[in-house]
């Protein structure tokens, strides 16, 4: 094998090994992911510590209310696979509609807790976080399948 076959080989190997393991093990318990969250946006935007326990408080009630709904979510995304599978057409669209629904009411929780979050910033911090990109970056949770719905932070 010449140079060029050993280094496309052992790159396709290492990159075989990559995609095997599992890239972030298990994920964070709910409660991290907050403070995980709170920490990040603490760092970007100088957050006091009456704004960390109000954000804190904000964050932890969406993903409450949201837990139940992503769990849902997933199940009726496992049933519309099996239905694509079986070709059953009043199922699938029964279930594209729970889905839609499902997302809705996520975004609508997630949005609203984002909109308490920024009322609690003071208007240097708001532009901060403006200027950033912060309203559409990934999201500390949430963000299920497929990556963050637009207008997360």
């Amino acid at each position: 094998m010449n140079r060029t076959s050993r280094l496309i080989s052992a790159c396709a190997l290492f990159t075989a090994t990559l995609m095997a393991q599992r890239p972030f093990g298990t994920p964070p318990d709910p409660a991290t992911m907050v403070q995980n969250r709170i920490a990040r946006l603490t760092t970007q935007l100088s957050l006091t510590t009456a704004q960390v326990s109000q954000a804190t408080t904000i964050f932890t009630t969406a993903l409450t209310a949201t837990t139940p709904l992503q769990t849902t979510l997933s199940t009726d995304r496992q049933s519309l696979l099996t239905a694509v599978k079986n070709n059953a057409t009043s199922v699938i669209d029964q279930l594209s509609s729970s889905i839609g629904t499902l997302n809705g009411q996520i975004l609508a929780i997630q949005s609203k807790a984002d909109a308490a979050f920024y009322a609690i910033l003071t208007s240097d911090q708001q532009t901060k976080l403006d200027q950033s990109g912060g309203l559409s970056g990934p999201r500390g949770f949430g963000a299920g399948p497929g990556g963050p719905p637009p207008g997360r932070f």
